[in-house]
Formats: C-alpha cells, structure tokens, sequence
C-alpha cells in the first residue's frame, strides 16, 4: 500500500472510530417526570453527552438503595432533610460553585426561608413542592371542608382516599392535624399522631406516592393526599400528550399546616462525572431553560430570571403568595433517635388494616 493510500485509509479508519465513540454520560436519580424533556434534549445537545435518569418515589427508597451500595450517580434528587443526612455519611461532596455561577446569582431569594441551607454547601435547591389534598370538586359534600386534615374522618369518603407512602409525610399529617410541629420529637405527640392517621384508615383505600394522580383523575378515588406539582399537571392538562385541562380536579392546603418540602440537586460522592454533573446544575440556573422547566413540572424553581419570563397567570398559580406559606412547614432533619421513633410509629401505621 502506498503512501498516500496509507494516508487516506488511517483518515477514514479515524473518522470511523470517532463516529463510534461513546458519548459521556450524566447519570441522574431523581423523582418521576421531573425534568422537561425539551430541557434534557437541550443539555445532551450543547454538550455532546446522554443524559440518563433513574426514578424513585420515595426519599427513604432513594436512601436506601445508595445505603445499600447504590453507585454510579452524578446528581441525586432528595428533599432537603436528608441532604445532611447524606453529608455526614459520606453519600455526597461539597460543592465548587465557582464551577455553576448561575446558582446563586439566579437563585430568588423569596425562597430562601423555604430551604435548610442556604449556603448550598451541598445542595442546589432545585424545586418546591407543597403537600395537600387532590379531589374532585362535585364529591365533596356541601359544608365539607376539604382544606383541613379532619376531611380525612369524615365517613362520606370510606374508601375512597389514598394516603402518600412516605413516612415523615404521614406522621407530619398527624402531627400538623393535632396542631404541633411536623418535625415534633415529643413522644406523646408522636403517640397522638399514630392514633390519629389510625382513625383515618377505615377511609384510606392505600397508601400511594405515584398513581393517586391518575386514581383521582379517573373517580377510583376522591381525596389523594399528594404533590402540588402533580395536581397542577392534571389541573392544567397536557395538549400534545391529548389530556385536556380538568377544572373538575381541585387542590387545597389544609388550613392547620401543611408540608414544604424543597427536592435539592446534590453531588453523589463518587460522581463518574463531576464535570457534566456541575454543567447541568447550572444549566437549569439558566433563566430561559428554567421557565420551561416549569412549565413542565408545574412547580417553580427558584431561579428568578425564569420565574419573571413565566405568564402572569401560570406564575399566580405555582408560586404560592406569602400569606399561603406562613401556614405551611419545612420538613426538617430528624437526630437519630427521634428517627426512630417515627420509623415505630411508621411500622404501626403501615401495619394496621383499615376497617
């Protein structure tokens, strides 16, 4: 072979080769539906790389797994209580923000009194989402009060309501039903919140963190303990999947507390890609890619440029005025042993029968 036949021949078996080349990849664990699509497809272009997601539907399902030697995450999606959690075990890095100037120089500040850390020294916060109730509006009895915890006890709604699977959820119900703290460590309240949410099962059909929102959608149930951003989504409909918007579907934030709960961006310990990890988070600081973020999620980010250029009306709805989130509070972190308390009273609750 000649010279220049050799040439051409190791050009091409080059381009070949770089054809073949696989592409980096951001591994991601977060919630379900909890990302625009339109905004991954965005990130995989500007960076050459493939975003793959992983799904959970409850923190402590999260946990447990990377507890249990779960790797090859890069960003990892929990509610701000476990963020020191994950910390102080080890599960997550400390965070280089001179690598995302974005984050807090978009951040909005009228969230800050909604997060735990605001240093973000290891967390990005990256969506709220409040917890109440989605019902259909004409099941609801004339005088009933769906906006408060007692709607769980009234015996018009026997089986026809779900409870989430998520154990500071619950007891934080019981808990806030009774007027006292979702983060209480007093064991009497802690016995009276049990108590409570056990005089709720003879209406509760199960307890469900994913498909209450299609149930209540198709009348299996009435009431579904769940996710503003969920409701919203059913609320509003989705044109292009052909879902029309339901006006028939409500939501209220019971008016004796209700949960706050912040879903942080943090970096997995053994992150195979830092580097892509740290492009994302602050790609979704971006001002632009965060408006159509949410309106895909139906929740807001905090991210303040995005929140401005979203429609006025859209923008009245996911973002909660404050008044409205005086009543509400933030999960917080629980110490060891008042964790495990709640894991008796959750193996209390999750073990009895409705009647």
């Amino acid at each position: 072979m000649n010279k220049l036949r050799l040439s051409v021949f190791a050009a091409a078996a080059a381009l070949a080769f770089a054809g073949c080349e696989q592409k980096p990849e951001l591994h991601i664990y977060t919630w379900s539906d909890y990302i625009a699509p339109e905004v991954v497809e965005g990130f995989e272009k500007t960076y050459g790389c493939k975003v793959v997601i992983d799904t959970f539907d409850a923190n402590e399902t999260m946990y447990a797994k990377l507890k249990a030697g779960g790797t090859g995450y890069d960003i990892i999606m929990p509610s701000s209580y476990l963020v020191p959690v994950m910390a102080k075990e080890g599960l997550i890095a400390e965070l280089d923000h001179s690598r995302m100037q974005n984050v807090k120089k978009n951040f909005d500040p009228r969230f800050a009194t909604q997060i735990l850390d605001p240093s973000f020294k290891y967390n990005v916060p990256y969506a709220v989402t409040y917890t109440g109730f989605m019902y259909i509006k004409d099941k609801i009895p004339e005088g009933v009060d769906v906006a408060s915890w007692k709607v769980l006890e009234n015996p018009a709604f026997k089986g026809k309501v779900t409870l989430l699977d998520d154990i500071r959820e619950v007891i934080g119900a019981g808990l806030m039903a009774n007027g006292w703290s979702l983060a209480s460590k007093d064991p009497a309240q802690i016995e009276k919140a049990v108590e409570t949410v056990l005089a709720w099962r003879k209406n509760i059909r199960k307890f469900d963190a994913e498909s209450y929102k299609t149930e209540v959608s198709s009348a299996a149930t009435w009431i579904g303990h769940g996710y503003s951003t969920d409701t919203t989504q059913v609320i509003v409909g989705d044109e292009e999947a052909g879902e029309a918007p339901r006006s028939d579907i409500g939501f209220a934030l019971p008016k004796e507390g209700f949960s706050i709960a912040f879903d942080e961006m943090v970096l997995a310990k053994d992150a195979p890609n830092a580097e892509l990890a740290y492009k994302f988070m602050d790609y979704i600081y971006d001002g632009e890619n965060a408006k159509v973020n949410m309106e895909y999620i139906m929740g807001p980010n905090p991210v303040k440029p995005g929140i401005d250029a979203l429609d006025e009306e859209y923008r009245r709805l996911i973002v909660l005025d404050d008044e409205t989130i005086s009543r509400g509070q933030v999960i917080m972190p629980l110490d060891e042993a008042t964790q495990e308390l709640y894991n008796k009273a959750w193996d209390r609750i999750k073990a009895s029968d409705a009647k």
